[in-house]
């Protein structure tokens, strides 16, 4: 496994020291309490709360204390997660498609599988046309690299022999050599671009969201007129990428 991207990792273990220390205090804790049992500083702690309570992590009482929010204790209840997980997972990727510009999309590497689990997009943000199936497209798809960059060096090999780089369009790559040593080049902590590999007219983005063991990515997609916004769309992707994260490890 690569090395996880530093930011929203950083983020998400911290916002989980924070919503355990509030679930402790059923009563409410303030944030003078909350800075001295996290170690976290005002400014970082400010930061993350206003996530916390965005994303009803956490909600804010009048006197000011924080306590478990709505979503945190659907998340946290053994009975009905996977469908708390996916409406909280939806809500929040329409919220990032919103703040982007772009059709956003969230996959997972599964038993050796690519994967497009769920989706948000709209009018002005319309969603890439599948016109060859994902899971055979990997070696030119944003998705599909972001999630090949997170396997080792066999896992690969093996996703590559299973499913030989076909040609798309006049962009993708299709020696594996090549292939893999940009694979191999490419920082965890850097966007994966798709510049037309996949479909003439779109661009893409991805970047790592793997919680525990399972491999996943988050990616934009934007027409190719848009092309300029795509590297800030993909900044800004990889800086919200923390609310999925957590709905992910919670």
């Amino acid at each position: 496994m690569r090395l996880e991207p530093t930011a929203p990792y950083r983020s998400v273990r911290n916002a989980l020291r924070v919503l355990e220390t509030v679930a402790r205090h059923s009563g409410g804790i303030g944030d003078a309490e909350l800075a001295r049992a996290t170690g976290l500083g005002p400014e970082r702690l400010t930061a993350l709360l206003r996530m916390l309570v965005r994303e009803s992590y956490v909600e804010q009482l009048a006197d000011g204390g924080y306590v478990a929010g709505e979503a945190f204790a659907r998340l946290g209840s053994a009975q009905g997660h996977e469908q708390a997980l996916r409406e909280k997972l939806q809500d929040t990727l329409e919220r990032l498609r919103d703040s982007v510009g772009a059709a956003v999309y969230l996959s997972r590497y599964v038993d050796g599988e690519v994967k497009v689990t769920q989706y948000a997009d709209g009018p002005a943000t319309p969603k890439v046309n599948e016109w060859v199936d994902f899971r055979v497209s990997a070696h030119a798809t944003a998705v599909g690299k972001s999630l090949l960059t997170q396997l080792d060096h066999q896992g690969r090999r093996d996703h590559l022999a299973r499913y030989r780089p076909a040609r798309l369009t006049s962009r993708t790559i299709t020696s594996d050599r090549l292939l893999l040593s940009r694979l191999e080049a490419q920082p965890p902590t850097v966007p994966v671009l798709d510049l037309q590999e996949y479909a003439v007219g779109t661009v893409c983005a991805a970047v790592p969201i793997t919680a525990g063991s399972s491999v996943g990515s988050l990616a934009l997609s934007l027409p190719v007129e848009h092309a300029h916004r795509l590297r800030e769309a993909a900044d800004a992707l990889n800086r919200n990428a923390a609310p999925v994260l957590l709905s992910l490890a919670i």
